[in-house]
């Protein structure tokens, strides 16, 4: 099911408009950064945009030319980080004797930051544990060995270290840092997998933002597709007819809408404060102000009674059986008794 669901956010994601956050997926990416002052971070920060402008041009000529133009004053740098894939914008003081920011690039597809790993489950023994792996905090982003294409190129570089040991560049979402970890892939630790630890990888497995970032505040877009955008905001109601609206969205008809929750209607009115009359006749409190309902009950009651053969109160009874006669009268029995006596019989 997360294999699918991965593919159809990728499938999204390669369909999107140029308005998306990757900037055309394409920018220089910082390789290393001289300039400690600088709030930039090597591998993961891209330059995509320079004084306002998108960078859609590879020629790195262009843009040092922008840079120079900009001594004794300040460049504004567009830049896209791999860390919850969101673009800021930074402005920076360009010295005028040496007009160069110390920072090493290369202008690279943005999707190369997309071929990382997501360590999950660690099994207590196993090659990743004893290499010190954190569980759902460590992403592995690539190794010195080499570069890594595709979801099965950290595979077939493990099964080429089978036995030897293997150095992996590993980032750390809690603690906000990268190191380098050595880990020797095995089949003979007593579980599955030479690594031993279980691997998430696509849309659902991207590098998150720091902890150490603000939260999103109320109405700031989290991301945005062809059709529409989303927000972190409250539905407020569109119009007295239960109707909501997504924040960001235009009014419009077509747009989606979140249906109010349909709550029945109070009763028309309500018993009595003394509580309900009873019924002389029959005991019984009096009609619902629901006839229908009782009409319907007292229908599906009739019909029960007449599939079980009971008697109906109404119908008359069957007439009395007939009484028993009384005792002999004294003449009867004597006449009885002489009788009797007269034909010997004992």
């Amino acid at each position: 099911m997360f294999n699918a669901l991965n593919r159809f956010i990728s499938r999204l994601d390669s369909d999107a408009p140029q308005q998306r956050s990757d900037h055309g997926a394409f920018g220089f990416q910082v390789l290393r950064n001289k300039t400690i002052e600088l709030a930039i971070e090597p591998w993961f920060d891209f330059i995509v945009g320079i004084n306002g402008r998108l960078i859609d041009d590879s020629d790195p000529a262009l843009y040092a030319q922008e840079i120079r133009n900009c001594a004794g004053s300040t460049v504004t740098l567009g830049l896209w980080s791999a860390k919850g894939q969101r673009t800021r914008t930074i402005h920076i003081p360009v010295p005028a004797e040496n007009p160069t920011l110390g920072l090493t690039l290369q202008w690279t597809s943005i999707s190369t930051v997309s071929n990382i790993w997501h360590i999950l489950d660690v099994p207590a023994n196993s090659p990743a544990d004893v290499a010190g792996l954190l569980p759902y905090s460590d992403y592995i982003l690539g190794t010195p060995e080499g570069v890594l294409h595709g979801e099965s190129g950290l595979g077939e570089l493990v099964e080429d270290h089978i036995g030897r040991p293997l150095r992996l560049y590993v980032y750390n979402n809690e603690y906000d840092v990268t190191r380098e970890v050595t880990i020797h892939p095995s089949r003979d630790w007593g579980g599955e997998g030479a690594l031993g630890c279980v691997l998430g990888y696509g849309a659902l497995h991207r590098l998150p933002a720091p902890l150490s970032e603000p939260l999103a505040g109320p109405g700031e877009m989290l991301f945005e597709t062809e059709n529409a955008r989303f927000s972190n905001e409250e539905p407020r109601p569109l119009s007295g007819a239960g109707e909501y609206f997504i924040p960001g969205e235009a009014s419009a008809p077509g747009d989606f809408l979140v249906p109010a929750q349909i709550v029945a209607p109070p009763p028309a009115s309500g018993p009595p404060v003394g509580g309900r009359k009873k019924d002389k006749k029959h005991g019984r409190a009096g009609h619902s102000p629901n006839k229908v309902m009782d009409d319907y009950f007292m229908e599906g009651e009739k019909k029960s009674r007449e599939l079980d053969h009971a008697p109906n109160a109404r119908v008359a009874p069957p007439p009395p059986p007939p009484k028993a006669a009384g005792p002999p009268k004294a003449a009867e029995t004597e006449e009885k008794k002489d009788a009797a006596e007269n034909s010997g019989v004992d």
